[in-house]
């Protein structure tokens, strides 16, 4: 029986605004990478959605990103090596106090958006947001990019960290995702999604938009909770787990 953990982007509605089903998406994910308030989410959605993971009995790590509110952290910002390392231990410190103050505890870090690709191809950058997670907690898992800047500087540090693959992302011939400004970034049939995971834990590889195979390692996949058919496609892709005897559990589980 194969094990992968499934990971999800929540507490990202702030304020008036909602985004996504946290409490239904929780029902089908392992781990859940809650939003610090630079990107997304505020003080009251972030003690919500831990006080929902550990009702699940869902792993919880914190998800900080650039400080771009209005473009939901998805543009780049050059920040130096020193601001990066900053901006992830104030982020990692505000969701740790809530985890705290409920109960639980922390398992891992996973960047935001742009400071995730940034971070996946900037080897400065990488070095900077592993200390940071290392500084603050070295039995943190660190999760990056299958293959990436992230997952070696982790490495180097001596954090322990996870390979992590999209399902509903295309990919390039060296690894990395489509930008989302390309046409064909996004996966939007479920079953095409479903394969390219599938192939990824089985196989080991995912083809490329070039139509290239490209090795893969899959620790933990990503189903993002904010698009319209979320929830519809994380109940497909746990039936077609169960139909493949591949296991659901978080990456400190394993």
């Amino acid at each position: 029986m194969k094990r992968i953990d499934v990971n999800c982007d929540l507490g990202e509605s702030y304020g008036v605004y909602k985004i996504g089903n946290d409490r239904e998406i929780l029902k089908f994910v392992s781990s859940a990478n809650i939003a610090c308030g630079f990107h997304a989410g505020d003080p009251t959605v972030m003690r919500e959605t831990v006080k929902l993971a550990l009702h699940h009995d869902v792993a919880i790590g914190a998800h900080p990103g650039l400080q771009d509110l209005r473009g939901f952290g998805r543009r780049n910002i050059q920040i130096s090596p020193s601001e990066a390392y900053d901006l992830v231990v104030y982020q990692i410190g505000a969701l740790y106090g809530f985890v705290k103050a409920e109960g639980g505890t922390m398992q891992h870090v996973k960047p935001h958006g742009a400071l995730y690709n940034m971070a996946a191809k900037d080897a400065a950058l990488s070095k900077a947001i592993a200390e940071a997670v290392y500084a603050v907690n070295p039995e943190l898992i660190l999760f990056g990019l299958s293959g990436s800047e992230l997952i070696k500087a982790g490495k180097e540090i001596g954090l322990q960290t996870a390979n992590e693959v999209f399902a509903d992302r295309t990919y390039q011939e060296d690894g990395s995702l489509t930008l989302r400004t390309m046409k064909g970034a996004l996966i939007e049939e479920d079953e095409v999604a479903i394969n390219q995971v599938i192939g990824m834990i089985e196989r080991k590889e995912v083809q490329s938009q070039q139509g290239t195979t490209v090795p893969i390692q899959a620790d933990t996949v990503c189903i993002h909770g904010d698009g319209t058919h979320a929830l519809q496609f994380a109940h497909a892709l746990n039936t077609a787990f169960k139909q493949a005897d591949i296991t659901r559990v978080a990456v400190s589980c394993r």
